[in-house]
C-alpha cells in the first residue's frame, strides 16, 4: 500500500494544544509543577523590585542633598541595601530551585510523552504503518520532541517568569506615575504590533521547516533501506538530484524562518532604545512643567521617581523583546505536540473479540482450563446464558464468500472460499498482486473483511480476540526481522517463557543449530542491525526457529524461502516439513517446487480463485496451474 507523509500541512496550530500539553504536565508532576510556578513568581517579583529600592535611595540622597548630612543618610541606606540584598538571595534560591525542577518537570515529561506514544504505536493496525512512512514516524520521537523539549524547558518558564515581570513592573510604574506609564505604553503598543507582524511570518515559515524535516526524514529513510537497489542499478546520481529537492526546500523554509528571527531581535532592541529616549524627554517635561501628580500613591513626580522609571522603561520593553524572542520556539514546539498527539489519538486496533486461548486439562473427560502451560490448547467461549465452553485448539480454517479491499473503493479479494482441514498444508500460487498474502492478512486479522465469514474452528474469527488468534498463529515471512540482542533471544522471541533447551530445540528442527554452533558465541553470540552479521539464508533459519518454538497449530510461510540458496533450502525444507507436520500450514511461494507436495493447491488470478486441487489434479487440467508450473519447470 502507498505510504503518506504526515507532517503538519497547516501554517498554524490549535490554541488547544498548549492547554492539552500543560494539563498533561500537570497530570505528570501535580505537586512539583505548581512549586516551579511559585518559585517563578517570587524570581519575578525579586527582578521588579530594585526599583523600588532605587527610588528609596534616591529619595533620602534627595532629603540630605541641601544638608550634606550624610551620617544621617547612611543608616537608611544601609538598610536598603540590606533588604534589596535579602531580596537578591531570596531570588537566587528560588532560581536555583525552579531550574532543579524545570529540568526533572521538562525531561520527565518528555520520557512519559515518548513511553505514551510508543506504548500507543504499539496498539496501532497493520494498516497504520502501511500508510505512513518509517521517517515521519521516526520524526516524531526526535525532532517533534526535541521541539517540545525546548518550550517546556525554556520558552514556557521564560515567558511565565516574563509576564510576571512585566505585571510587578507595570504596578510598580502606575504606583509612581501613570503619566509616564502611559508614554511607556504607547511606545510598548507599537513594539507589540511589530512584532507580531514579524513573528507571523517566522512562525509560519518555521511550521513549514518542521514539515520539511519530517519529508526529509522520510526520504533518507527509504534511501538508506533501498541503497543496495540504488547502487545496483547506478541510480546515485537519481538518488542525489531527488534528495537535493526535498534539501532546497527544507533550506528556504528554514532560511525565511531564521531571517524573520534574526530581524526580530535587533528591531525591539532599537525600539526599546527609542521609547526610552522618549521617556526621558517626557520625563523631563513633566518635571519642567511641575505637573500635577497622578499615580496609585499619591506621591509627587521628582527626579527621585524619573530616574528608576527610566530603568523600569527600560527592563520593560526588554521583557517585551523577550517574550517576542519566544514566540518561534513555542510555535514549533506547538506543532510538534500538535503532531505527538495526532499519533497518541490515532485510532487504536479494534477488538471485539471475547473468546480466548487458554491452557486445558482432561478431567473426567471433559476439558478443564489449566492454570499452566499443558500443550493442550482450547478456546474459552462465554455466551450470554452465563455458560462458557471449551473448544479444542484444531486449525480448521474456512472462508465463506470473503470480500476485501484495503481502501473501500478497491476491491483486493472476490468472492473467495477455501478451507484448510487441521493438519492440510494448503498452497497459494499466482502472480504478484493475486491477492496471496492478503488473504494470510486476514487469517491474523491484520485487516477485516468487508464481506462474508471467516472461522477458525467453527467460530466467527471476528468473535476471537486478537491476541489470542494471533498466539494460535505462526508466521515466517519473506522478509525477515532480528532484534538486537543474542541469537537466543531472537528464538526465544517466538514465546518469551521458553527454556534455553526449548529453543535449541526449535533451532534443530528449522536446521538452524549447526551454523549457530560455527558462531563466535554459539546462541549468546549478539545481533545487530537486523543480524547483517548472518547470512540471509541463516537469518531466514532463525526465524523459522522462533516460529518453531512458538508451537502453534497454524503456520503461515510467505515465500519463506524464496532467499534462500538451493543447498539451504534442502535443509530448511527438511525443518520446514517437520515443523509443518500435524499443523494447518498455509503456504504463500513462487518457486512452485516448494509446493508440490501440499494437499490442496489455490491458483489466484487478481483477488479471484480460479483453480484448486493437489499438484497432480492441476497438472492433469492444464490450466493455469500446468502452465506456471512447466514454466517454472523449463526456467529451473
Amino acid at each position: 500500500m502507498p505510504k503518506e507523509q504526515t507532517a503538519t500541512k497547516h501554517a498554524s496550530v490549535n490554541p488547544g494544544t498548549l492547554g492539552r500539553v500543560l494539563k498533561s504536565i500537570l497530570k505528570f508532576y501535580p505537586v512539583l509543577l505548581p512549586v516551579m510556578v511559585v518559585c517563578l513568581l517570587v524570581n519575578a517579583v525579586v527582578n521588579a523590585v530594585p526599583a523600588i529600592f532605587m527610588q528609596q535611595a534616591l529619595a533620602v540622597v534627595q532629603a540630605n542633598w541641601q544638608t550634606g548630612d550624610w551620617a544621617a543618610a547612611a543608616g537608611p541606606l544601609g538598610q536598603i541595601a540590606l533588604t534589596l540584598g535579602c531580596c537578591y538571595a531570596v531570588g537566587l534560591v528560588a532560581n536555583f530551585t525552579w531550574n532543579r525542577i524545570g529540568a526533572v518537570i521538562t525531561q520527565g515529561s518528555l520520557k512519559k510523552f515518548r513511553q505514551q506514544m510508543f506504548d500507543h504505536m504499539q496498539t496501532l493496525p497493520i494498516k497504520y504503518f502501511d500508510m505512513h512512512l518509517y521517517g515521519d514516524i521516526m520524526s516524531h520521537y526526535t525532532n517533534d520532541v526535541d521541539a517540545l523539549r525546548q518550550m517546556i524547558s525554556q520558552s514556557l518558564p521564560q515567558i511565565t517568569m516574563t509576564s510576571l515581570v512585566l505585571v510587578s513592573v507595570l504596578f510598580i510604574m502606575l504606583w509612581y506615575s501613570v503619566w509616564m506609564t502611559i508614554v511607556v505604553l504607547c511606545g510598548v503598543a507599537v513594539m507589540v504590533l511589530c512584532s507580531r507582524a514579524l513573528a507571523g511570518r517566522s512562525a509560519k515559515n518555521f511550521l513549514a521547516q518542521q514539515r520539511e524535516i519530517a519529508a526529509v526524514e522520510g526520504r533518507v529513510e527509504e534511501y538508506m533501506n533501498g541503497e543496495r537497489v540504488v547502487q545496483v542499478f547506478c541510480h546515485q546520481k537519481g538518488a542525489e538530484e531527488d534528495f537535493d529537492q526535498y534539501n532546497e526546500r527544507l533550506y528556504e523554509a528554514s532560511r525565511k524562518a531564521n531571517t524573520f528571527a534574526n530581524i526580530l531581535g535587533p528591531v525591539l532592541m532599537n525600539m526599546g532604545n527609542v521609547i526610552y529616549v522618549v521617556v526621558a524627554v517626557a520625563g523631563g517635561l513633566l518635571l519642567a512643567l511641575d505637573a500635577p501628580s497622578l499615580s496609585i500613591s499619591g506621591m509627587a513626580f521628582s527626579i527621585s521617581v524619573a530616574v528608576p522609571f527610566l530603568n523600569m522603561t527600560k527592563q520593560f520593553a526588554g521583557q517585551i523583546g523577550q517574550i517576542s524572542q519566544q514566540v518561534n520556539p513555542v510555535i514549533m514546539g506547538l506543532a510538534g505536540a500538535e503532531r505527538i498527539f495526532a499519533m497518541v489519538d490515532e485510532e487504536p486496533e479494534t477488538d471485539d473479540g471475547y473468546v480466548t486461548l487458554v491452557n486445558t486439562h482432561m478431567e473426567n473427560g471433559m476439558l478443564v482450563e489449566a492454570g499452566e502451560r499443558t500443550g493442550m490448547w482450547a478456546w474459552k467461549h462465554p455466551h450470554h446464558t452465563g455458560e462458557t465452553t471449551y473448544t479444542p485448539l484444531a486449525g480448521d480454517v474456512r472462508f465463506y464468500d470473503v470480500d476485501f479491499g484495503y481502501r473501500p473503493d478497491h476491491t483486493v479479494l472476490h468472492d473467495v472460499s477455501l478451507f484448510a482441514k487441521p493438519g492440510q498444508k494448503v498452497a497459494f500460487v499466482g502472480a504478484t498482486g493475486a491477492g496471496k498474502t492478503t488473504i494470510t492478512n486476514l487469517i491474523n486479522r491484520f485487516y477485516d473483511i468487508a464481506d462474508g465469514k471467516i472461522r477458525y474452528d467453527g467460530i466467527n474469527i471476528n468473535k476471537i480476540k486478537k491476541s489470542s488468534l494471533r498466539h494460535s498463529l505462526g508466521i515466517v515471512l519473506q522478509d525477515v526481522n532480528l532484534f538486537t540482542g543474542t541469537v537466543m533471544e531472537n528464538i526465544r522471541y517466538g514465546r518469551l517463557n521458553a527454556s534455553d533447551e526449548e529453543c535449541v530445540d526449535a533451532a534443530k528442527l528449522a536446521g538452524a543449530h549447526d551454523f549457530i554452533m560455527r558462531l563466535p558465541d554459539g546462541y549468546d553470540t549478539m545481533l545487530t542491525d537486523n543480524g547483517s552479521q548472518l547470512s540471509q539464508g541463516q537469518r531466514q533459519l532463525v526465524s523459522i526457529a522462533r516460529a518453531a518454538v512458538a508451537d502453534p497449530p497454524v503456520m503461515i510461510m510467505d515465500e519463506a524461502t524464496s532467499s534462500i540458496d538451493t543447498r539451504t533450502e534442502a535443509i530448511v525444507q527438511r525443518g520446514m516439513d517437520a515443523l509443518m507436520k500435524g499443523r494447518t500450514t498455509f503456504v504463500i511461494a513462487h518457486r512452485l517446487s516448494t509446493v508440490r507436495n501440499s494437499d490442496v493447491i489455490i491458483v489466484l488470478d487478481h483477488g479471484r480463485i480460479i483453480e484448486r486441487g493437489s499438484h497432480d489434479e492441476l497438472i492433469a487440467k492444464k490450466g493455469t496451474y500446468y502452465q506456471l508450473y512447466t514454466g517454472a519447470f523449463e526456467l529451473e
